[in-house]
């Protein structure tokens, strides 16, 4: 059991070792060789973990998007929280963690860029990575909605408008380089206190 352990330990070594050095670099710079290395073990021992460096970001996408998930669960889970402050706390929350890691979003831009021109849609792929955010989110607003809290709108449209806000916080930082997203927790402030009754 002791072998099970050790291997996923070293696999998240690596993966937190990548993801610095996919920030630093840029995706398209980074080679399994410099992951090799920056992990202290040879390209052969890396095989072992994984099949390529698409591979190790995808992974590290995935490690940060269960980060983050943890970090909301802790939200939701306050129980005197009404679902309003609820909501924006979660956004505030993902906000905080897009301006620790803007440099990643940079880098996740040219990534995907890089997929889209291999034919891959991009769009699928972002909402898979997505989904249990979108799920939590639902979550909320339906709890909200059930406690008097929240209007009765559609769920579903609050979520796409509660989703595009999110993007474009994204959007700002990846693409726009923005280096925060103070306006944006104005707009989501605004924007989710419409909802409260």
């Amino acid at each position: 059991m002791a072998i099970v352990v050790e291997h996923e330990k070293r696999k998240k070594e690596i993966l937190e070792k990548s993801f610095e050095l996919f920030i630093e670099e840029g995706y398209e710079d980074v080679t399994f060789q410099k992951i090799a290395d920056r992990c202290g073990i040879t390209r052969t021992t890396l095989y072992i973990y994984f099949k390529n460096k698409r591979e190790i970001f995808s992974f590290s996408i995935k490690q940060l998007t269960n980060d983050v998930e943890r970090q909301l669960m802790e939200i939701i889970k306050e129980p005197n929280l009404h679902s309003i402050d609820c909501l924006k706390k979660i956004f505030f929350k993902i906000f905080d963690i897009e301006e620790k890691n803007s440099k990643f979003f940079k880098v996740l831009k040219m990534y995907l860029m890089q997929l889209e021109k291999g034919g891959v849609d991009i769009n699928e792929r972002i909402r898979k990575r997505v989904i249990r955010i979108i799920h939590l989110m639902s979550t909320i607003i339906i709890r909200g909605q059930k406690k008097g809290e929240i209007k009765n709108v559609s769920v579903k449209e609050m979520n796409d408008l509660f989703y595009a806000l999110l993007e474009s916080g994204i959007f700002r930082l990846g693409v726009l380089n923005q280096v925060s997203l103070d306006q944006m927790r104005s707009i989501v402030d605004f924007t989710v206190e419409q909802f409260r009754i």
